[in-house]
C-alpha cells in the first residue's frame, strides 16, 4: 500500500508526537543487541534508549508500535558526550512498514542534553575507572603500544608515558571537571512523508527549548496544534501553518501528477554520482538485493526513498528497511530480495563487514561514493542518451554529474546557485547572454569526456544541446518558501519526470500485451501464480536487440507482475489506483502525440516534454496558498503547567494532549478505520463480485507471491519470533523453487505445454538465459540461508569446494584406484549399442571442468557455470543430492534453521529440480562458446565386412552450429581418438569422413561414427552403412554424414528398464554393391508424394520458429526423411532395371540429361528464353559438381545438386526441365512418377513453397564447389 492510501485513513498532518531518550529510573543498560564491544571506552558504547512519552496514547487507524518507534528514533540507542565533543542536533527520517505493506513515516531530531542525574554521572565515572584499569593492564603487558580506538588520533607510539597521557586525555570522563551530555530525540509520526515541513517543526521546537527567551506560547500549544489542528493538505493543494517561530508551507501533488516525494533527490546524485545511481536503479528494477551503507541515517533514508520513487510506475514489492537497527542484523540473512540500509557505525572498512550473501548483492557505500555490483548486470536501455539528459538538468543546478564527495558544500552551493542566472539574466531587462554550453561543462570532466566520445559514435551531437531555462515562465511568481526549498522542489520534479518518461516511452504500448483473464475473477485469483498475465515473448520480439538482456529480466520481476495484475484488476478509470491512472494518462498522451500504430516501436530516444507543466503546477501551489491551518493558541492548562527549565526538553502535559478538540472540522472526515477501509475497497468488490475477506486474502497473497516473505516486524525479538521468521523464509524459498521450475518447464516445452493449458507459446534464447540466471540466483539465496561462516562471494561454490576437499582427502586415503564419488552404470557401457566407454558421473569431475576454464574468474561465475553444466547433463538434482548427502559437512557449514537442514523441504526442492530432466537444455554449450572442449571420436566399421584388411589412411572433419574442426587424421588400427577444439563447435550437425585410397585394399565399409563432447557428455551418432572406395558402391572416397543427438546419457540413471528411443537416427540409403536399386522397398506414388510433402513441411516449420530455437537444417535436407531422400524416391520410381551386376544411379540419368542439354545449345535449338536459362543453369551446376576436386560418389553428387538447387530456389525449375527431357523415355518405364504430368505439376507446386526461405548450407557440404 502506498503512502497515499494510508493518508486516506488519516486526515491529520501528524498522528503522534514522541519523546525518546534516557530513562533515569532504569539507568544505564548496555544495549547488547547492538553487538557493542566492551573494549571501547564507555563514552563510545551504546546504551538502551526508551520511549519516554508519546501523545496521544493511541489513534485507531495507526496503532502506536512502541518497539518499532523506539528502535528507529534512536537506532543506535543512547550516546553520551562531554563538553569537548561536537553536539550538533541531527535530523533523520524513517519508515515503519506494516506487515500488510502499508507505511507510516517518522521524522526524528536527536540533540544532546546535560545529564542532571548524579547517579548516572557517577555510574559513568565507575565505568571509566574499570575501563582505564583494563587498558592500563593491556598497555603494560605489550612492549609496543598501539592505540587504535576510534577516538585516538595519535600515530603508533612506543613510549608508555606518552601512551598513557594520550589514553587519559581521550578516554576519560572526570566527574569533577567534565559535563556529561546524553542524546534525546523528539519525533513526529505522520501518514505522509512531508519531510521538509516536519523537519522545520522539530527544529523550531528544539530551538524554543534552547533559546534564552521562552517561546510565545507553552510547547503544548504547538504540539497540540500539529497533532489536532493542522490537516493534511488535500490532493493538488498547498497548506500553510505556524511553527514556533515562523510559517511552514507544504504542498501535495494532485491525483494526475507524480506521487508526493519530499526528500532532496539531489543528495543521492551528489553522494553517488550519476553513473552509480543508474546502476543502482537497474539493480532495484531487477529486484537484486540492495544494501546501503553509511554512517548518516538520513543519507540511508534519502537514497532509499529516492531510488524507490524513480521506479514509478512500479513499486518495490519486497523487504524495505531503509534503516536497519543494529539489533536486527540477522535480517541480512534473508534469502529474498531486499532494500536495506545499514549504519556503518563509523567503521569505514568494508572488508570487516560479514554479509551472508553476496552473489547477487548490490552494495552501496554511500559515504565513499562507491558501489559494488553483482556480475552480469545488464545495461539499462538507451543508457548514454539517458545519462546525457539527466546530466543537463543536474548541471543546470550546479551539481556535477560525477557526484560530489563533500555533499554539505554542494548543498550550500545549491543554496546560492540559480540555474536561471547561468542561462541568461533577464532581471534588469538585459539582453539574454549566450545559452549555457553543456559541451564546455562536459569537456572539463573526465567521466563525461568518455561519455562524449561514446555519444559521438552514436551520432548524437552535444554542441546543439541547450540547457533548459529554469522555470522560464514563472519568473515573477512570489512563492511562499525559501529559494533553497524551491530549488529542491524544482530539481526533484525534473529528475523524476525524466525517469517517468523513460518508462512511458519504453512501455507505451504495454496494454496491447496484457493478457486479460478469460475466466471469472475468483478463479483467476486462486490460480494467479500459474497464470501468465503478459505476453512477454511478443513484447520482446518488438524490442531493439540491445534492450533484450535488461527487459527480459525485468519482465520476470515481482514488481512488473504486480503492476500488470493491478492493470487487470482495474478496468475503469475510477477504479485505478493513482499511480496506474497517472501512468496510463501519460501513455495515452504519447500515443496521441506520436499518432503511430500501437505496436510499432521506434528506437529513437524521446526526451521528456512534461517537465515545464509539472514544475509550473508546484510553483503555482507555492505561490497561492490554498489552506491556512488554525494558529497555535493557549490551551486550557492549570496555572504553573507548561513551565520548564531552559536547555531541557520536558515531558509534556499528557492530559491536554490526549484528546482532539470537539469542534474540529477535520474530525468529521475521521470516521472509524474499518469504515474507511471498507469504503476504499467497495469499488473493487463491486465489479469483482468478491467479498472483502477474499479480496484482503488476495491482496495479501499477491504481495507475498514468490517469496512468502513479509516485512520483518521490528518488535519482540524473542528466539521463537526469529525462528518463525526463518521458517517463513524456508517456506518462501520452496514455493519460489516450485514456481520457477514450473515456469521454466512450461517455457521449454513450448506448444506442448500450451495445449495442456499452461502459459505462452514461445521462448527466446534471451528469455531462457534469463530464467536460468534467476534459477542460479535462487540457488545462491538457498545456499546462503543460515550460513555459519561466510566464505567467498558464492555460498554454493564455497560448499562445493568444501565437498571437493573432503572427497579428495578420502580418495588420497583410499588410494587412487578406488573410484569414490563416481557412479558407473553397467548399462551405460552399451551406449545405444555403441562400444564407447561410459563417461563417469562425478560431481567433483564436473567441478574440475569448470575450474579449468580460464575465462571464468569469480566464484559466482564458477557456481553459475557449474549449474548450467549440471542442467545440460541432466544431473543437477543428482549432484546437489550427493552434495547434501554429506551431513557432517552440512552441519558444519549451516545453522540448525537453514533451509538446507530442513529435511522435508530439501527433499521437495531436489524433487522439483529433478523435473528439469524431462527437457533438453543446451545452456552450457550455448553460453561458453570460446572454451577448450575435448571430443572423443569412434568410427565403427561394419561387422559383416570388418575393416581389418583396410590399408588406406582415414580422416574426418566434424562440423557444428558454431564451427568446424578441419581435417583430422584417424589412426587406422584403432579408429578411435580424442582431440581438443579451441572453441566450442556448438551442437554437432555433420561429419565428413573419407580416406586417401592408398594401399592394396582401399575399400572401407563404415557402419557409423560416434562423437562425444567430453565435458557435457552429449554424444552424436552419424549413421553411414555405405562403402568408401573406388569401384565399389557409388565410387565415393568421402561421405557427408548427418547426425543427431543420441539418447541422453542420463536415460539409464534413474530407471533401469528402458524403452527404445522413439525417433530413428537418420541413416543414408543403405545399399551395398550387390544390392541393386530394384531391390529397394517399392513405394507407390501416393507414399512418395507424402514423403516429399513431409520433407518440405519440416523445412517450412523450421523457418517459422524463432531463430534461437531452430534445429539442424542439414538434418531436414540430408537426414533420413529429408528432402534429398524424398527426391531420390521420386527419381527411383519406375527406373528401368539395369543389366546383371551393373548398378545404375540417379546421377547417371542427370549426366545424360546434362549431355542432352549441352548438345542443344550448340545446335542453337530454338526454345523459349526461360527454358534456355533453366537448361543453362542446370548444366552449370552439374558441371561444377563433376569438376569439383572431391571424391564424393554419385549419390553424394545428387545430394549436393538437390541442396544447391534448394539454396538457389531452382529445384522446381529443374524438375519441370527434366520431366520434358527425352532421356526420360530411355531410362524410365511408363508407370514412372516423373512421366505423369499431373503428379509432376503438384510436385513443382510443393517445391515452390521453398522460394520464400533463405537456405544456407554448411561449408563442409559445399567445399570446393564455386557457384
Amino acid at each position: 500500500m502506498t503512502a497515499n492510501n494510508t493518508a486516506a485513513a488519516s486526515c491529520r498532518f501528524a498522528d503522534y508526537f514522541v519523546i525518546s531518550g534516557l530513562d533515569i529510573e532504569t539507568g544505564l543498560e548496555p544495549d547488547e543487541l547492538s553487538g557493542e564491544n566492551y573494549e571501547q571506552s564507555p563514552l563510545r558504547r551504546t546504551f538502551k534508549s526508551k520511549v519516554l512519552a508519546h501523545y496521544p496514547e493511541n489513534v485507531e487507524w495507526n496503532p502506536f508500535d512502541q518497539d518499532a518507534v523506539g528502535m528507529l528514533c534512536m537506532p543506535k540507542g543512547l550516546s553520551f558526550k562531554t563538553q569537548s565533543d561536537n553536539r550538533d542536533p541531527q535530523f533523520h527520517s524513517f519508515i515503519i512498514t506494516r506487515e500488510d505493506g502499508s507505511r507510516t513515516y517518522g521524522f526524528a531530531l536527536t540533540f544532546y542534553e546535560e545529564v542532571a542525574s548524579k547517579q548516572i554521572c557517577s555510574a559513568m565515572q565507575t565505568l571509566y575507572h574499570m575501563h582505564n584499569a583494563d587498558q592500563y593492564d593491556i598497555l603494560h603487558t605489550s612492549t609496543t603500544i598501539c592505540i587504535s580506538s576510534s577516538e585516538s588520533n595519535s600515530d603508533n607510539c612506543s613510549d608508555i608515558p606518552t601512551g598513557m597521557t594520550k589514553l587519559q586525555r581521550f578516554n576519560s570522563y572526570d566527574i569533577s571537571k567534565d559535563t556529561l551530555y546524553v542524546s534525546k530525540c523528539i519525533c513526529l509520526i505522520a501518514p505522509m512523508p512531508f519531510m521538509q515541513a516536519c523537519k522545520k517543526v522539530l527544529e523550531q521546537l528544539h530551538q524554543a527549548v534552547t533559546s534564552l527567551q521562552p517561546p510565545p506560547l507553552p510547547l503544548e500549544s504547538y504540539v497540540y496544534n500539529i497533532l489536532y489542528e493542522v490537516p493534511l493538505p488535500p490532493a493538488g493543494r498547498s497548506l500553510k501553518f505556524l511553527g514556533v517561530y515562523g510559517p511552514i508551507v507544504c504542498q501535495r501533488p494532485s491525483t494526475n501528477e507524480l506521487p508526493l516525494f519530499d526528500f532532496p533527490i539531489n543528495e543521492m546524485f551528489e553522494l553517488l554520482g550519476l553513473e552509480n545511481v543508474l546502476q543502482l536503479f537497474t539493480c532495484a528494477l531487477l529486484e537484486i538485493q540492495i544494501l546501503l551503507f553509511s554512517q548518516h541515517y538520513q543519507r540511508l533514508m534519502t537514497v532509499a526513498e529516492s531510488i524507490t520513487t524513480i521506479l514509478f510506475p512500479c513499486q518495490w514489492q519486497h523487504v524495505y528497511v531503509p534503516i536497519l537497527p543494529a539489533s536486527l542484523l540477522h535480517f541480512l540473512d534473508a534469502p529474498v530480495p531486499y532494500l536495506m540500509g545499514l549504519h556503518s557505525n563509523g567503521q569505514d572498512d568494508r572488508s570487516k563487514l560479514e554479509l551472508p550473501q553476496e552473489a547477487n548483492l548490490c552494495f552501496v557505500d554511500i559515504d565513499n561514493h562507491f558501489i559494488e555490483l553483482p556480475e552480469d548486470l545488464p545495461q539499462f536501455p538507451n543508457k548514454l542518451e539517458f545519462i546525457q539528459e539527466i546530466s543537463e538538468i543536474l548541471m543546470a543546478f550546479g551539481i556535477p554529474p560525477e557526484g560530489n564527495l563533500h555533499c554539505s558544500e554542494s548543498a550550500s552551493k545549491l543554496k546560492n546557485f540559480k540555474g536561471s542566472d547561468v542561462v541568461c539574466d533577464k532581471k534588469n531587462g538585459n539582453i539574454a547572454g549566450p545559452a549555457l554550453n553543456t559541451y564546455e561543462f562536459l569537456k572539463e570532466n573526465e567521466t563525461m569526456a568518455r561519455l562524449q566520445a561514446l555519444v559521438k559514435r552514436t551520432g548524437v551531437s552535444l554542441e546543439k544541446l541547450d540547457v533548459r531555462e529554469q522555470a522560464g515562465s514563472n519568473k515573477d511568481l512570489k512563492v511562499h518558501c525559501d529559494e533553497e526549498e524551491l530549488k529542491i522542489h524544482q530539481l526533484n520534479i525534473q529528475i523524476r519526470e525524466i525517469f517517468a518518461n523513460r518508462f512511458t516511452q519504453m512501455f507505451a504500448d504495454y496494454e496491447v500485451f496484457v493478457i486479460q483473464p478469460n475466466q471469472d475473477k475468483e478463479s483467476w485469483f486462486s490460480n494467479r501464480e500459474q497464470m501468465q498475465n503478459f505476453d512477454k515473448a511478443s513484447f520482446l520480439s518488438d524490442q531493439p536487440e540491445p534492450y533484450l538482456p535488461f527487459l527480459s529480466r525485468f519482465l520476470e520481476t515481482q514488481m512488473f507482475a504486480s503492476f500488470i495484475d493491478n492493470k487487470i484488476m482495474c478496468h475503469d478509470d475510477d477504479d485505478k489506483d493513482q499511480i496506474l491512472r497517472v501512468f496510463d494518462a501519460r501513455v495515452d498522451k504519447i500515443r496521441t502525440l506520436n499518432v503511430r500504430t500501437p505496436t510499432l516501436r521506434t528506437s529513437m530516444y524521446q526526451k521528456c516534454t512534461t517537465i515545464d507543466a509539472a514544475e509550473k503546477a508546484i510553483e503555482l501551489r507555492l505561490a497561492k496558498i490554498d489552506h491556512t491551518a488554525v494558529h497555535p493558541h493557549l490551551l486550557d492548562m492549570k496555572i504553573g503547567q507548561g513551565k520548564y527549565e531552559s536547555g531541557f526538553f520536558p515531558k509534556l502535559q499528557s492530559d491536554v494532549l490526549s484528546s482532539s478538540p470537539a469542534s474540529n472540522k477535520w474530525v468529521k472526515r475521521s470516521a472509524p478505520a474499518q469504515w474507511r477501509r471498507k469504503d476504499r475497497q467497495k469499488q473493487h468488490t463491486e465489479h469483482l463480485h468478491l467479498d472483502n475477506d477474499q479480496r484482503e486474502k488476495y491482496i495479501q497473497e499477491a504481495r507475498n507471491l514468490g517469496t512468502g516473505m513479509r516485512q520483518p516486524k521490528l518488535s519482540n525479538l524473542s528466539p521463537s519470533v526469529i525462528a518463525h521468521t526463518n521458517w517463513k523464509f524456508v517456506e518462501g524459498l520452496l514455493k519460489e523453487c516450485r514456481n520457477k521450475t514450473k515456469r521454466m518447464l512450461v517455457e521449454k516445452m513450448g506448444r506442448e505445454a500450451v495445449e495442456l493449458g499452461h502459459g505462452e507459446v514461445t521462448i527466446t534464447g534471451v528469455e531462457e538465459n534469463t530464467l536460468i540466471a534467476s534459477l542460479c540466483d535462487l540457488l545462491e539465496r538457498i545456499w546462503s540461508h543460515g550460513l555459519q561462516v561466510k566464505q567467498g562471494k558464492s555460498a554454493l561454490w564455497s560448499h562445493l569446494l568444501h565437498y571437493q576437499e573432503t572427497k579428495e582427502k578420502k580418495e588420497a586415503v583410499l588410494g587412487s584406484t578406488s573410484s569414490t564419488g563416481i557412479i558407473q552404470d553397467l548399462e551405460r557401457r552399451k551406449f545405444d549399442g555403441l562400444a564407447m566407454p561410459p563417461l563417469k558421473i562425478s560431481l567433483t569431475q564436473d567441478m574440475r571442468h569448470i575450474q579449468n576454464i580460464g575465462e571464468i574468474k569469480t566464484d559466482v561465475g564458477k557456481a553459475r557455470a557449474w549449474v548450467r553444466l549440471s542442467m545440460e547433463k541432466k544431473l543437477l538434482s543428482r549432484h546437489l543430492k550427493q552434495l547434501l548427502s554429506d551431513h557432517e559437512l552440512t552441519k558444519k557449514l549451516y545453522k540448525r534453521y537453514a533451509f538446507l537442514r530442513c529435511d522435508d523441504e530439501k527433499e521437495q526442492f531436489l524433487y522439483h529440480l529433478l523435473s528439469f530432466n524431462a527437457v533438453d537444455y543446451f545452456c552450457f554449450t550455448n553460453v561458453f562458446t570460446t572454451i577448450m572442449i575435448p571430443y572423443h571420436v569412434l568410427v565403427i566399421p561394419s561387422k559383416k565386412l570388418g575393416g581389418s584388411m583396410f590399408t588406406a589412411n582415414p580422416w574426418i572433419c566434424i562440423s557444428g552450429e558454431l564451427g568446424e574442426t578441419g581435417i583430422l587424421q584417424i589412426p587406422k588400427s584403432i579408429l578411435e581418438m580424442t582431440f581438443e577444439v579451441m572453441s566450442e563447435l556448438g551442437k554437432l550437425t555433420t561429419v565428413l569422413i573419407g580416406h586417401d585410397n592408398s594401399g592394396l585394399y582401399a575399400k572401407w565399409l563404415v557402419d557409423c561414427v560416434v562423437v562425444r563432447n567430453e565435458i557435457t557428455g552429449h554424444a552424436y551418432k552419424f549413421p553411414c552403412g555405405r562403402w568408401l572406395g573406388k569401384g565399389v558402391d557409388d565410387g565415393s572416397l568421402e561421405r557427408i554424414l548427418v547426425g543427431e543427438l543420441a539418447s541422453s546419457i542420463q536415460e539409464t540413471d534413474e530407471r533401469h528398464c528402458r524403452t527404445p528411443p522413439m525417433q530413428q537416427s537418420p541413416s543414408m540409403i543403405r545399399r551395398f554393391v550387390n544390392i541393386t536399386p530394384t531391390s529397394r522397398q517399392k513405394l507407390n506414388t501416393g507414399q512418395i508424394q507424402e514423403s516429399v510433402g513431409e520433407a518440405i513441411n519440416g523445412i517450412v516449420k523450421h523457418f517459422h520458429k524463432p531463430e534461437k530455437e531452430r534445429g539442424s537444417l542439414m538434418l531436414l535436407l540430408c537426414g533420413e526423411n529429408g528432402l534429398v531422400s524424398a527426391l531420390e524416391q521420386v527419381f527411383h520410381h519406375g527406373f528401368k532395371s539395369p543389366r546383371l551386376f551393373k548398378s545404375i544411379f540417379i546421377w547417371d540419368f542427370m549426366e545424360k540429361a546434362y549431355v542432352y542439354f549441352e548438345s542443344l545449345e550448340h545446335i542453337e535449338f530454338t526454345q523459349e528464353e526461360n527454358w534456355q536459362t533453366r537448361a543453362k543453369n542446370f548444366c552449370k551446376f552439374v558441371a561444377a559438381i563433376n569438376g569439383a576436386p572431391r571424391n564424393i560418389g554419385k549419390d553424394g553428387k545428387f545430394q549436393l545438386l538437390v541442396c544447391l538447387g534448394a539454396r538457389d530456389h531452382l529445384l522446381h525449375h529443374w524438375i519441370a526441365l527434366l520431366a520434358d527431357c527425352p532421356i526420360i523415355a530411355q531410362m524410365y518405364e511408363d508407370i514412372a512418377l516423373i512421366k505423369d504430368h499431373t503428379l509432376v505439376n503438384s510436385l513443382i507446386r510443393v517445391l515452390q513453397t521453398l522460394q520464400e526461405f533463405n537456405i544456407t548450407l554448411e561449408t563442409s557440404l559445399v567445399k570446393g564447389i564455386d557457384i
